[in-house]
């Protein structure tokens, strides 16, 4: 059988491959049916839902594992959000058979009558239309509600699928969400998509590891998000890879990219990306694409440069002159005047190469892991590398492979050869596990035995490993507390609290001003930009709840607001910033210029929002903490939308 053309390159070149919707239209439908009926598939016919022999099923697994491996956490994820609906979801191949499959047991018993799990093909050519087999046939997130199944048995059904491509730009398999045609939900196709979209991220990151891996958008709020495209490089700068999102921004396909090098697509060399994180505490980088298009970037590779190649650009750098070892002091940098940071840096100065751990407390976003990079940096260690967990960021079920690592084939879907794990990544630096309040009790135990054996034994290994490194945990939550419910085990927690200095939240610090200017110095593209003084008035009455994450969102966003004369005034802040003020941003009959402002400025915010929230996959109190604003204000902001 001739396989189909299932790569990204035969897609419409104007098509956003991140974004692409999905097509329920009628045209399509009818397309699918045509493709049916040519397979001689009767349309009242009792489909063949045989599933695949164990062997062959294991086989399937097995070829599939590395999907499996990185697909399960985002179908837990997505599950959450659609449980307790009527429906159920899927994982299959390229070829339309079935993986993997979570459901609601309401609706398992319906699915059992259409065969909705492992080892049964959902190909068109084997059930005909149907939103797996056609989105593979398609190229794209497919709906397919009801009676626009093409066999009447699967009429019951409404079917939101989204393909999954590999870096190579083929398609590899297909998420699906199937249900009751009754509990049809318009808002589980999005749910859909961005979770494929997850997927493919995942399996990108994974396969290029060792490349330099930039993330790059026109605009600096939407890094991190899944509207960032991600470009990978070899170290000499030639272009490897990039993500579906990567190669729309970039206007390219990924036949012509493979000519391509970072220079060529960035107008800067490799070395000048080098250098710039060479710096104590580098910023977002303003790149210019091959189109002319101008690009905010940050790169994740560079950080994990070898000890050897960082300890040589130190030598010679520090001859060249030896100012600049005080000047990459972090904790100098750090040190901007307020009494309380200063006594913290003051301790953290007296224990560094001590080999005493250290536990930074304070609340969400005042910058623990800065000060934790800050203290890397200081140390000893500082050739060595920086590894930072977030232990509340990784699901339960990968946390003990991420920290610990593991052999291979020590568990279905492990990568070949296996992985060294976090900890070991980290020998000869510093390790940094954030939100340490968040790691499951049993993995405490590994952890505590670890600190103190000072080995480490991967996942399906019975080989210990020596690991030398610097320890700094990082929590927003109280820990004696924990302790006291059963939640956190007391003999870790007096393993780790060698040194516990508290990060005061924005609201407490005397160098408000300094901070600012830090700030508005990192993102303002080498400018001179001033905040008139009653923004800086109203600046130090705020509570300023998300600390320096709102902060810094909030003047990167004044800073795109501003005018001609770089000046921060009123009509340049957030609606809602100045709402929780009492302060009104514009005069009763605004001028042209602020009215304009305003509708830009409330435009880019209700982007923001709503695209923190589809990271989040709606949940409101995730988004509200990431953006650093309360709940009310995104529900406030989300009621002026009109219905469709």
């Amino acid at each position: 059988m001739q396989m189909p053309d299932t790569s990204i390159s035969s897609r419409p070149a104007h098509a956003d491959p991140g974004m692409i919707s999905a097509r329920p239209d009628r045209m399509m439908i009818e397309q699918a049916h045509e493709r049916s009926a040519a397979y001689g598939i009767p349309r009242s016919a009792a489909p063949d839902y045989g599933p695949l022999g164990k062997t062959d099923l294991k086989a399937l697994l097995e070829q599939n594992r590395v999907l499996h491996r990185h697909a399960v956490p985002v179908m837990e994820t997505l599950y959450e959000q659609i449980i307790n609906t009527h429906n159920m979801v899927i994982l299959t191949d390229v070829n339309g058979l079935i993986i993997h499959t979570l459901g609601d047991a309401d609706f398992l018993e319906k699915a059992d009558k259409v065969a909705l799990s492992p080892g049964v093909a959902w190909s068109e050519r084997s059930k005909g239309t149907n939103a797996i087999g056609t989105a593979i046939a398609e190229k794209t997130p497919t709906i397919v509600h009801a009676d626009q199944h093409y066999l009447e048995a699967n009429s019951f059904l409404t079917c939101s699928a989204a393909p999954i491509f590999d870096v190579m730009g083929n398609v590899i398999g297909v998420l699906d969400v199937t249900g009751d045609q009754h509990n049809f939900h318009k808002h589980t196709m999005a749910l859909v998509r961005m979770s494929a979209q997850m997927i493919e991220n995942q399996l990108f990151a994974s396969s290029f590891q060792d490349a330099i891996k930039l993330s790059f958008h026109s605009r600096p709020e939407f890094l991190g998000t899944l509207m960032e495209g991600i470009a990978c490089f070899d170290s000499d700068g030639r272009f490897l890879s990039a993500s579906r999102s990567g190669l729309f921004q970039l206007g390219l396909p990924l036949s012509a990219l493979q000519t391509h090098t970072f220079s060529s697509l960035f107008g800067l060399p490799v070395s000048a990306l080098h250098e710039h994180y060479r710096t104590a505490a580098p910023g977002l980088l303003t790149l210019c694409l091959h189109n002319g298009v101008r690009v905010y970037a940050k790169s994740q590779g560079l950080k994990r440069q070898s000890a050897a190649a960082r300890h040589v650009l130190d030598n010679a750098r520090e001859a060249q002159n030896p100012e600049v070892k005080t000047k990459l002091s972090s904790l100098h940098y750090l040190d901007t005047g307020d009494e309380q940071v200063a006594r913290a840096i003051d301790k953290l100065k007296r224990v560094i190469g001590r080999d005493i751990s250290v536990l930074v407390t304070g609340e969400t976003g005042t910058g623990k892991e800065l000060l934790a990079q800050a203290v890397h940096n200081d140390s000893p260690r500082k050739s060595g590398p920086f590894v930072a967990v977030n232990c509340a960021s990784i699901p339960e079920t990968l946390i003990e492979s991420e920290l610990f690592g593991y052999e291979d084939g020590a568990f279905t879907g492990a990568r070949k050869k296996g992985n060294i794990g976090k900890i070991l990544q980290a020998n000869g630096g510093t390790l940094f596990l954030d939100e340490i309040g968040d790691m499951p009790l049993n993995l405490q135990a590994r952890l505590l035995r670890v600190l103190q054996e000072r080995m480490v034994t991967p996942l399906g290994s019975s080989k210990s490993i020596p690991v030398n490194l610097a320890l700094i945990c990082a929590t927003n939550r109280n820990l004696r507390e924990m302790i006291g419910k059963g939640e956190f085990r007391d003999d870790l927690y007096y393993r780790l609290n060698g040194l516990v200095v508290r990060l005061p939240p924005l609201r407490e610090r005397s160098d408000l001003d300094v901070v600012i200017e830090k700030v508005l110095a990192t993102e303002s593209e080498g400018r001179q930009y001033r905040i008139a003084p009653e923004v800086m008035q109203l600046f130090h009455a705020h509570g300023w709840p998300g600390n320096f994450r709102q902060l810094t969102n909030l003047l990167r966003t004044a800073i795109v607001m501003t005018d001609a004369d770089m000046e921060i005034r009123l009509e340049h802040l957030p609606e809602d910033f100045l709402e929780d003020m009492d302060v009104i941003s514009a005069p009763v009959t605004p001028s042209a210029t602020i009215t304009q402002a305003a509708s830009s400025l409330e435009v880019l915010e209700m982007d923001a929002i709503q695209q923190t929230l589809q990271l989040h996959q709606g949940n409101v109190s995730a988004a509200a903490k990431a953006l650093g604003v309360s709940r009310n204000t995104i529900y406030r902001k989300l009621a002026t939308l009109k219905p469709d």
